[in-house]
């Protein structure tokens, strides 16, 4: 590489970094690689795995939560539910599933990012292809329950539509102190 050459890539960096830091850049080009997929049962541990990693880091597992963690089959799928799994190559670095709860009724549910990849969107891309499935199935109602301790969890779902109701006194989660929804009918 000749001292003009070089001279010339630094300045197109430069160029290409004083629109976007480094680490902008690098999250946008490492979310543009994420896959969402459907699995009925090939990443039934990493369910379970990343969900535990998220609980225990910010509350801890209910029993609602170990049963479910622990059979995802018998309490989502064969319920009529789905299980969705974020994708960066083969590595499985996030999930959620969409819970039956009466006809047209959907939870979404048990959505989890590793830690190691929080802040590429994953949730974001997640959500967007919770909602636009369940549009698509012809779901009427799509809730969640969550806790406002999860700030920025909260205002993602404001982003995407979910609007704040009363909590019913029958959710299962302990935990929960806000609950949201979207209506599609």
């Amino acid at each position: 590489l000749e001292p003009h050459d070089a001279l010339v890539f630094v300045e197109k960096l430069e160029a290409i970094f004083g629109e976007q830091d480094f680490c902008q850049r690098l999250l946008h080009e490492k979310s543009q690689q994420v896959s969402i997929v459907e699995s009925k049962d090939k990443y039934h541990k990493d369910f379970e795995r990343l969900n535990y990693e998220w609980l225990e880091k910010y509350f801890s597992v209910e029993p609602y939560d170990a049963e479910i963690l622990g059979n995802p089959k018998k309490h989502i799928i064969d319920k009529g539910g789905f299980l969705f799994y974020a994708l960066l190559g083969e590595e499985v670095v996030g999930t959620v599933a969409l819970i039956t709860r009466g006809e047209g009724i959907f939870e979404l549910s048990k959505m989890a990012v590793t830690e190691k990849y929080r802040g590429f969107k994953i949730g974001y891309k997640l959500m967007l292809h919770c909602i636009e499935f369940a549009r698509q199935y012809g779901t009427e109602v799509l809730f969640l329950d969550s806790n406002t301790k999860l700030k920025p969890a909260i205002n993602l779902y404001r982003k995407v539509g979910f609007q704040e109701i009363a909590v019913p006194c029958d959710t299962p989660y302990e935990r929960c102190n806000i609950r949201m929804e979207i209506r599609f009918k």
